[in-house]
């Protein structure tokens, strides 16, 4: 992963992502293939696959994106390729 100066790993794990200024990976959570974008936390046990996170998103304790398309699909934008983006501000539930 390629990580920014500002963020904040603790626990986490955060494999072939880029992680922009002021993220923050609470205890474990996961990232993988995915870019998060200046701000974004995510919360505890939460996991994040193949995703773009745009800035200052807020994603809660336990919720699962890139894990279920069916799901993912009916909550965000997904490309044809199953890249999931979430916009600017938003707060991702569990």
């Amino acid at each position: 992963s390629m990580v920014c100066g500002g963020v904040v790993i603790s626990g986490a794990a955060a494999r072939r992502s880029v992680l922009s200024p002021g993220v923050h990976l609470h205890s474990f959570s996961e990232v993988e293939n995915s870019v998060l974008m200046h701000h974004v936390d995510v919360g505890r046990e939460a996991v994040v696959r193949n995703a773009i996170i745009d800035k200052n998103v807020r994603i809660a304790p336990g919720a699962r994106i890139g894990v279920d398309p069916a799901a993912d699909r009916e909550r965000f934008v997904v490309s044809d390729n199953g890249i999931v983006v979430i916009g600017k501000g938003a707060v991702v539930e569990a």
